[in-house]
């Protein structure tokens, strides 16, 4: 039997902390291991062992989710954290994915759109709701350009990738688009990693952005 991803809420409002408590706990090949109010008393009564993925809500009281991401990533480094929110503030939005982030969704996302959300990132992808999405790319292109050592190091097929990747698709998605196995995709992702040096497809994606390679 594959086992089911370890999900922790942490969201203000009761009734939709509630309501992913069920939504999780009711779905084969997920489980709810707690539920919280704040990122505060997340961090004084996360389980063990640690959760795979975190919906946060962005709203908190106290310390904000956007400002949360760095804290629970700094304690438990593992954690893959998907940011829930009513409205795509820009800069809430760029203030979580730099925070480490991996994930993006409004609360509008329906239940099967939000569990294959959860299984994406528990599996190393990048789910965002395409309006977030598309406000991600508006973002990083602000941003002054930044040039690389060798820009040419990327290779034509690893910045269609890339292209791909900050457009919110996942490693599915963007392989069936490059017409390329999912392991293949993963294959692209190191190398691209090594070459920008980075570590995370969030700061892959800026940094090519922001060098005007992709």
């Amino acid at each position: 039997m594959t086992p089911s991803v370890a999900v922790v809420v942490i969201e203000d409002d009761a009734r939709m902390r509630e309501l992913l408590r069920s939504m999780l706990d009711g779905s084969p090949g997920h489980r709810c291991v707690g539920a919280f109010s704040s990122v505060e008393e997340a961090l004084v009564r996360m389980p063990a062992p640690a959760p795979e993925v975190v919906l946060l809500d962005v709203h908190l009281p106290g310390v904000r989710g956007s400002m949360g991401v760095k804290l629970l990533r700094q304690r438990f480094p593992e954690l893959q954290v998907l940011m829930l929110t009513v409205y795509a503030e820009d800069d809430l939005v760029f203030e979580a994915i730099c925070n480490g982030a991996v994930g993006y969704l409004l609360k509008r996302t329906p239940p099967d759109a939000l569990l294959a959300a959860i299984s994406e990132a528990q599996a190393g992808g990048a789910p965002m709701s395409p309006e977030v999405a598309r406000k991600v790319l508006r973002l990083f292109r602000t941003l002054r350009p930044q040039p690389l050592e060798d820009p040419s190091l990327l290779t034509p097929q690893e910045r269609k990738l890339l292209r791909l990747l900050g457009e919110g698709h996942s490693y599915e998605s963007a392989g069936a688009n490059l017409e390329i196995t999912v392991n293949t995709v993963r294959k692209h992702v190191r190398s691209i990693y090594e070459k920008l040096h980075v570590h995370s497809k969030s700061e892959a994606v800026s940094k090519a952005i922001r060098a005007g390679i992709i």
